[in-house]
């Protein structure tokens, strides 16, 4: 019952379970061995860089030239205020320029000049559409499949339950927080919900070291180590006799399993040192606004590289949300993620990752096409618009040098080809060789899904 001998069964069964994946059980379980999908996947990983607050898709992704020859006047539609003291119907045009790139000819804001250099793999999906406007409600939309509710799974979560891990030496959900703090809705961006304590995203901390206590102290290494770690599993199980079933337990004494195989798998995966001069500065690296985020998009890479099935960024708060000071504080975001994000997309395909590999970018909401008044005209910004926005996909199985869907005249609404959280996550899993609604797990009385049987598509035109 010692440690070393739990991993080692545990790997040898894991090795036997790549070899012959058992076929996707609705029956509920409690690891994250790899299982065969419902038919042939496109994508084996993904990397989702979420963008809290909102990003302006009409200052960064969907150009609207009526909206800026229009500046200035009054907006005749309706419009929902988040703040309304601060509201104003006042057309606010961009200021910044927009200019077609790539073979495909997607026109991007000048606020992205790294990503126009990756725009022929990306699909541009520009017809976002939650029908709410506040970041929580919509931030579980896109996490949890229902605006607003607690206490659902993550999307990290579903996936690493329907699909396993291709690694059992590294946790299958990862999330790379940043230094400044957690993103607003806190944990409950990467929770488990109803399912085991084991699909709940496990976060590296966003400076060294990634994982306390890893390594244990010199004198305590070696055979004292697995002395005391035998003795631990032996009380555990001995527990576990009496309480067959309890799946945070269980979840526990896996821990302490793959706490010990991380030893070594994490301390390789963690160690950017072993990258080329030319790979850090491709993340920015060698740059102070771009490094710490050009950190983890390269850590991203290197996970999903061995194996890890989902490993997600987030910001601290929200830097997105700018309900003022809109000119400088979206330059200022831009220039933190810009080229780490696009550095992404462009190593996972010079390394051969980016077919097997889906990125996504994207935030919760959008902003509205009308000034948010904030006294002198520099310091003006823009409210939530949950009506209509964009988001990218790149690889995994994604038409690249594409974009989806339309938003009027004005970046208001979303009115062509209109896509849902929902419809994402049906289309994702679908990328993943899952079927939405057969992917189902037993809370209570109910079969879940991750749609939560909301009407849901799968958005066939942007699968390659």
């Amino acid at each position: 019952m010692g440690v070393g001998a739990l991993a080692l069964q545990w790997m040898l069964a894991a090795e036997d379970a790549s070899a012959k994946p058992p076929v996707l059980k609705l029956e509920p379980h409690n690891d994250v061995r790899p299982r065969k999908p419902h038919f042939e996947p496109r994508a084996k990983a993904m990397i989702s860089l979420f963008q809290h607050g909102g990003p302006s898709h009409m200052d960064l992704t969907d150009p609207k030239p009526e909206l800026t020859k229009y500046d200035g006047t009054e907006y005749s539609g309706d419009i929902k205020f988040s703040f309304v003291n601060q509201a104003s119907k006042k057309l606010l045009g961009s200021s910044f320029k927009f200019q077609p790139h790539g073979q495909c000819g997607t026109e991007l804001s000048e606020l992205l000049p790294h990503t126009a250099g990756v725009v022929d793999d990306i699909c541009l999906i520009r017809s976002m559409h939650t029908g709410a406007n506040g970041h929580e409600v919509n931030i579980r939309y896109f996490h949890g499949g229902i605006p607003a509710v607690l206490g659902r799974p993550t999307f990290g979560s579903w996936l690493t339950y329907a699909l396993g891990s291709e690694s059992q030496d590294l946790p299958a959900f990862m999330v790379l927080a940043d230094p400044g703090g957690h993103p607003v809705d806190g944990v409950t961006n990467w929770t488990n919900g109803f399912m085991p304590s084991t699909f709940q995203g496990t976060v590296l901390r966003p400076k060294e070291p990634r994982i306390l206590n890893l390594q244990p102290p010199s004198h305590l290494s070696g055979a004292y180590q697995r002395q005391n770690l035998d003795f631990l599993q032996t009380l555990n199980r001995q527990h576990l006799q009496s309480y067959q079933g309890e799946s945070d337990l269980e979840a526990r004494i896996a821990s302490y399993e793959l706490a010990a195989r991380m030893q070594t798998a994490a301390t390789d995966a963690l160690d950017i040192s072993q990258e080329t001069a030319a790979t850090h500065t491709m993340y920015g690296l060698d740059n102070p606004e771009t490094r710490e985020y050009g950190t983890r998009c390269l850590l991203a890479r290197r996970l999903v590289e061995r194996g890890v099935r989902f490993v997600q960024l987030f910001h601290s708060n929200q830097p997105w949300d700018n309900h003022s000071n809109l000119k400088s504080g979206l330059a200022s975001v831009c220039r933190k993620t810009d080229q780490p994000a696009a550095a992404l997309v462009a190593d996972l395909r010079q390394r051969g990752m980016l077919d097997s590999t889906l990125v996504h970018w994207g935030g919760e909401i959008g902003r509205l096409p009308v000034t948010q008044e904030q006294g002198s005209p520099e310091k003006a910004g823009r409210d939530h618009n949950g009506q209509g926005f964009s988001i990218w996909m790149a690889g995994g199985g994604v038409r690249g040098g594409m974009t989806f869907g339309k938003t009027d005249e004005f970046g208001h609404h979303a009115v062509e080809n209109i896509v849902t959280p929902n419809d994402f996550q049906a289309t994702v899993m679908h990328l993943f060789g899952l079927d939405h609604e057969q992917v189902v797990y037993p809370n209570r009385n109910q079969q879940e899904v991750i749609t939560a049987h909301r009407p849901a598509r799968v958005v066939t035109e942007v699968i390659a």
